[in-house]
């Protein structure tokens, strides 16, 4: 007599499952259940072959089945920018080039090429969850649907007019009405962005975080990156970017502060007790020489930190497995200490971590039953992953980031064997060339 087996929509079978949950769990010669979006299922392949079955079976044999990277801070749109200004300094990069091109490219069209392009560049590199900052934002959330990529989107505010905002007050108008109309997508959360508390004005930064407040939503703001920031805050208010914010009411478990590079210990302290989450971008940080960000500090009063690429006018990529090698790296040159923290802290910081800045840990950013199937598929079968003794060293030290060969995300796979099933990989390149010869033409 048969057994009576379950039936799944999906299941992975024969991986090295890492689960990154609480435990740590590591399950050799694993396996994951999947139906609809979520996981129901996990453990031994023979205990749940046994116990379950699925149209579609993926033999993960060679390979690393994980959750899928969570990248906390970008500006995805931008990768039509991608090289156009390197090797200068910042403030001729922003008012020589970017501000510039921005002006005169910034549009839908741009919203529409630039964002297609970033999608396929992070799902190839295993990337299933972003939090993006720009304009245009009802363009972003139309093509990480269509995608189907999961994603916070943000439509930025500054206290001057932007291209598809007159003033602040229609940018939060335009936000508020995103909100509503998204509140049943499944990937997509819209949130309130404010550029940084030296671009925004008190009422602008006080008004937007009444709205996400009110929707409870996420607050997403560039604090402390550079050292002139920081000295500019402390000559005009006479407090750093942080105690600035935080003496406006602002600073609480929904804002998401990108970089926090230049934080007092007295900053720590605050965006801890706060629940702060900190976004950290190393490479963006380390190219265009901002500082490195006190991580190692900020682990120590258990701040919740993510990580994040920016965008890829100031990285050149959306790689987050180079971002966590860089991350590592960064941090035990900067200490002078190999010991600062462990791989495994780095992966945990590039998926649960950004998960919990986000605060979507109860959805994604581990694999256990009942979260989001958002699981990556990496292969291990490669000279450069030849051996695994430990495989979070591996992940952070050993791959370039081309390893990733399946995506699944609210557990409909997107990518198989390295092809991309939901996206025109070669059309969207191709508008990506054409978009930028006009930008490299007027900039020039």
């Amino acid at each position: 007599m048969e057994k009576n087996l379950i039936k799944a929509d999906l299941i992975i079978k024969n991986g090295l499952v890492v689960t990154i949950n609480k435990e740590g769990q590591i399950i050799e010669d694993g396996a994951v259940a999947i139906k609809d979006d979520s996981i129901i299922a996990i453990g031994n392949s023979n205990q749940i072959m046994d116990q379950y079955f699925a149209d579609q079976v993926i033999d993960a044999k060679d390979k690393i089945v994980m959750p899928g990277f969570v990248n906390s801070h970008t500006h995805l749109a931008m990768t039509v920018f991608r090289g156009m200004a390197d090797d200068i300094k910042l403030t001729d990069w922003l008012h020589k080039y970017i501000f510039p091109a921005e002006k005169k490219h910034v549009s839908r069209k741009m919203v529409e090429v630039g964002t297609s392009l970033a999608v396929a560049e992070m799902i190839h590199g295993g990337t299933t969850c972003f939090n993006d900052m720009y304009y245009y934002q009802d363009v972003t959330a139309e093509i990480a649907t269509e995608f189907g990529i999961r994603g916070i989107v943000s439509e930025g505010l500054i206290d001057f007019p932007v291209p598809n905002s007159p003033t602040p007050k229609d940018g939060m108008e335009f936000s508020a009405k995103m909100i509503e109309k998204h509140k049943k997508n499944p990937l997509i959360d819209f949130g309130i962005a404010v550029h940084a508390p030296y671009s925004c004005s008190e009422n602008l930064m006080i008004d937007a975080k009444k709205i996400a407040d009110y929707y409870d939503v996420n607050y997403h703001i560039h604090v402390a990156e550079t050292k002139w920031e920081f000295d500019k805050m402390i000559a005009e208010q006479g407090k750093t970017p942080v105690q600035y914010l935080d003496s406006l009411g602002i600073l609480s478990d929904n804002v998401i502060a990108a970089h926090g590079v230049w934080l007092t210990d007295e900053d720590i302290k605050i965006v801890a007790e706060k629940g702060v989450g900190i976004a950290h971008n190393p490479v963006c940080n380390m190219k265009i020489s901002s500082g490195a960000a006190r991580i190692p500090e900020l682990f120590a009063v258990n701040a919740k930190v993510g990580l994040g690429t920016d965008g890829v006018a100031s990285n050149n990529n959306l790689n987050m497995i180079q971002e966590m090698n860089t991350m590592a790296m960064l941090h035990k040159f900067n200490k002078m200490d190999p010991t600062v923290f462990s791989a495994e802290k780095v992966v945990r910081t590039a998926t649960i971590g950004s998960a919990e800045v986000l605060r979507k840990d109860k959805e994604i950013g581990s694999l256990e039953v009942g979260k989001k199937a958002d699981i990556i598929l990496i292969e291990t079968n490669l000279p450069n992953v030849t051996p695994i003794f430990n495989v979070y060293s591996s992940i952070v030290y050993s791959m370039l980031g081309n390893e990733v060969t399946d995506v699944i995300i609210n557990g409909k796979q997107i990518m198989r064997n390295n092809i991309l099933l939901t996206i025109n990989e070669n059309s969207i390149k191709h508008n990506a060339r054409e978009f930028s010869k006009n930008i490299n033409l007027q900039i020039s």
